[in-house]
């Protein structure tokens, strides 16, 4: 049995991390096997306002969202980003508009400000105190009710200067101790394996193979 899965993001980098990881997923002890897709026609429906205090709230209010533009079909939307434990959690569910929010280099392209932005406020703190952590929550709905929610997380460090040349934000700069590099020096299946974009899809699919909602959207 195949699922179909809607994913509500226009971000390149975010819609190939869930597609590789979904699809390294195929063979686990799913009862079917699960793809996704970019939601059709995102770019011509309006944005919601992401008003929400947490990651959740955000993912969810998302996926509501979305998948009331869908109908018969289950649409995820997460909510992700950088918690700096120096900076007490920031840039947090604003990571994608850090710099922006503070009026802070608009000439750059988003990330680069946002890297810029982070060292600038990192510029006191060293070693051991630059722990830090990707958190993210994925939400699935259908019909404009959620049916289940996931989270994920990867403990890292933020560096002084930028190693690799892949993935996309932060992740030149978040090093993972535990495999000495950054999540930029990895290959993208390598990333998935161990990112929170790869914790929490995997998370998610196993909520909605146990619950029985794959079959919602499922095929033979």
């Amino acid at each position: 049995m195949h699922t179909q899965l809607f994913i509500a993001t226009t971000n390149p980098g975010k819609l190939r991390d869930f597609r590789v990881a979904a699809a390294a997923c195929v063979g686990q002890s799913f009862a079917g096997q699960f793809s996704i897709e970019p939601l059709a026609g995102l770019d011509s429906i309006p944005t919601p306002s992401e008003t929400g205090a947490t990651f959740a709230e955000n993912a969810c209010s998302k996926a509501i969202y979305y998948s009331r533009t869908a109908v018969g079909c289950i649409v995820l939307a997460d909510d992700s980003g950088l918690e700096v434990d120096a900076l007490r959690g920031a840039p947090g569910i604003r990571s994608a508009r850090y710099a922006a929010d503070a009026g802070f280099r608009p000439d750059l392209p988003a990330d680069a400000a946002n890297n810029l932005f982070l060292l600038e406020n990192l510029q006191k703190v060293h070693n051991p105190d630059r722990g830090t952590r990707y958190r993210c929550v994925l939400a699935a709905a259908y019909n404009g009710k959620i049916l289940t929610s996931a989270e994920g997380t990867v403990e890292g460090e933020i560096l002084n200067a930028p190693r690799g040349t892949g993935g996309f934000g932060y992740d030149p700069f978040f090093y993972l101790p535990s495999v000495g590099c950054t999540m930029a020096e990895l290959d993208l299946e390598a990333k998935l394996a161990i990112s929170h974009r790869g914790h929490a899809l995997r998370t998610l699919l196993v909520k909605l193979d146990e619950t029985g909602h794959s079959t919602v959207n499922s095929r033979e």
